[in-house]
């Protein structure tokens, strides 16, 4: 291996490398038993934050026209609360909350099925914490999601 070549592969990062001396790593999902594409396949990144950014949009609004009385600073602090209660509720009953519904995804228990009680508390309150969110696994699946055991599907 020359220069270049180790070069390219620290920049191309530890996956890249592994993937050029032949580790076959497989598709994301696959350790999960979940397909490749299509209905109950992991869901993308980028769908991922669009129904974030769908649902705090959303819970802003709400925080900003019935609890903060004008005041953009309080809210923000209301928005984060409702947001909680959001996802509690939603991801709680019907598995998808309105950003995410929109964008044709559905958090699942890592076998099939619904997220239990605790479970769903569990994923909110790492995900109302933001770090668990950000650290993500091989198959892209945020800290909050492998800690409650959950996976985000597409519909």
């Amino acid at each position: 291996m020359d220069n270049r070549q180790a070069l390219g592969s620290w920049l191309s990062g530890p996956r890249a490398a592994a993937e050029e001396m032949g580790v076959d790593f497989g598709y994301r999902g696959e350790r999960l038993g979940l397909p490749e594409q299509g209905p109950g396949s992991l869901a993308p990144v980028a769908r991922r934050f669009g129904a974030l950014f769908i649902d705090w949009a959303l819970c802003v609004l709400v925080a900003y026209g019935l609890f903060s009385g004008g005041d953009p600073r309080s809210a923000s602090n209301w928005a984060l609360a409702i947001f909680a209660v959001l996802q509690v509720l939603t991801v709680g009953t019907v598995g998808s909350s309105p950003g995410k519904r929109l964008l044709g995804l559905r958090v699942v228990a890592e076998g099939g099925g619904r997220l239990g009680p605790l479970r769903v508390l569990l994923r909110t309150a790492l995900l109302v914490v933001v770090i668990p969110a950000v650290v993500w696994d091989r198959d892209g699946r945020g800290l909050h999601d492998r800690l409650s055991r959950a996976v985000q599907v597409r519909i």
